[in-house]
């Protein structure tokens, strides 16, 4: 899609993330930015308290992260830190939007990381140039070396594995944006040996602001499980792609409305980018939380969501498979071999080419296959093949027996579904 970008925060809420321009350091120093660190501690607290989960897709607490690379940093000769802004999941935007517009609150972030895990070396990881050229601005206007951590910047080409952990550690350390087999996670041994705190770039705009308004006023908004606000990359429906930053637990179809999208002609959303798999019109009475994401076996993983209306589930399912099976490392058998005969038999049904024999397999592959391999790739490809089966049943039984009038009119069979391809922006904060 080709649409400009929409901009906006939930009604009623003051921005936390979202400017409706970008923010130079002046601005940033003003509003509180760059405040000094005097107590690792009181702030690691503080983070604990909050409750402040990582906004990369895993939705992990970022005080056990930090707490762990800090113990492990201990026992080692240091610890490293890394701002993933690898934003490799064609259906999101967010973390380049923050890294174009506000590098200023992830590189504070960064430094904040840096001084509770005890870091004396930081990373800051991008695909996008246009992301990597404010960053570049932004280092340029302050010293390298901030609160004794020195920031350095690396640019690798996009990809969808290469913002995975362990391909961020492989990049720094020299190698290509591949992952690696775990154990040792990052956090363990990673750039140079070293633990190393990996962290996405939203999360650590969270954290900037965590540290200027504190826990209490961080779970202000949101619920108690999931406190806080989200950055949600809305695409499809037919509409221009948005961006919102949402608290977590509004009703799912008050944000269609805002949307101007009708939740009678909604079929399901893509959930989570294409890691969380398809839901089906059960989200539409859902509120946006994970425990309540998680109530439907799905989850938001990274806030991307599409919003079938008239593309076939059964098709987005297809397109995804086969994105997976393209963009693969093509270094483990499992997931080589097996994200190519999940979009197979997805493919096969859109075309109305598969029996219930393929069917079988692939519901058996979408069990079997977890777990193997070096990264995630290969669950996110059984998270949709399982999610398709036992979300759209209808829908897969009728392609298998009668095939679907729309995709014999016309086939959803977009090479990178729901992707965002344009990041300028009509801003409405």
């Amino acid at each position: 899609m080709t649409a400009e970008l929409s901009v906006a925060v939930w009604p009623g809420i003051t921005p936390r993330l979202l400017r409706d321009r970008p923010e130079s350091l002046a601005e940033y120093q003003q509003s509180g930015g760059y405040g000094a660190l005097a107590d690792t501690d009181h702030l690691l607290a503080e983070v604990q308290a909050s409750g402040l989960l990582g906004r990369g897709g895993a939705a992990f607490p970022l005080a056990v992260k930090l707490q762990t690379v800090r113990d492990n940093g201990r026992d080692a000769s240091g610890t490293v830190v890394i701002a993933n802004g690898e934003e490799g999941e064609p259906a999101s935007i967010k973390d380049r939007w923050l890294l174009r517009n506000r590098p200023h609150a992830v590189l504070d972030g960064l430094r904040l990381a840096a001084g509770i895990v005890g870091a004396d070396r930081a990373v800051v990881y991008v695909s996008d140039s246009a992301a990597a050229d404010s960053v570049e601005r932004a280092l340029d206007e302050l010293p390298r070396e901030l609160a004794g951590v020195t920031i350095e910047l690396l640019t690798v080409a996009p990809g969808y594995v290469a913002g995975e952990e362990t391909a961020a550690v492989h990049v720094v350390n020299g190698g290509p944006a591949k992952p690696t087999d775990k154990p040792p996670r990052p956090f363990e041994e990673g750039v140079d040996g070293k633990p190393t705190l990996i962290s996405n770039v939203e999360t650590l705009a969270h954290l900037a602001y965590l540290h200027q308004h504190g826990a209490r006023a961080f779970r202000e908004l949101g619920t108690e499980a999931s406190p806080g606000t989200f950055l949600a990359t809305i695409t499809g429906a037919g509409r221009a792609p948005a961006l919102y930053e949402l608290p977590h637990g509004i009703a799912f179809a008050d944000l269609l409305t805002l949307h101007g999208v009708s939740p009678d002609n909604v079929r399901g959303v893509l959930m989570g980018g294409y890691f969380a798999g398809l839901v089906n019109r059960d989200i539409v009475g859902a509120t946006l939380d994970h425990e309540s994401v998680r109530a439907l076996n799905s989850g938001l993983g990274c806030g991307a969501i599409g919003i079938l209306t008239e593309d076939c589930p059964v098709a987005v399912a297809a397109s995804v498979l086969a994105y997976f099976d393209r963009e693969n490392a093509g270094q483990c058998g499992s997931c080589f071999n097996g994200t190519a005969a999940m979009a197979a038999v997805a493919v096969g049904l859109r075309d109305g080419n598969a029996t219930q024999d393929d069917l079988d397999r692939l519901k058996r592959w979408s069990v079997v296959l977890r777990g193997r391999g070096a990264c995630a790739t290969l669950d996110g490809a059984a998270n949709v093949a399982a999610s398709l089966l036992a979300q759209f049943p209808d829908q897969v039984q009728s392609h298998l027996e009668n095939g679907c009038q729309t995709c014999r009119s016309a086939a959803f069979t977009a090479a990178r579904p729901y992707e965002v391809e344009s990041v300028e922006a009509v801003v409405a904060v």
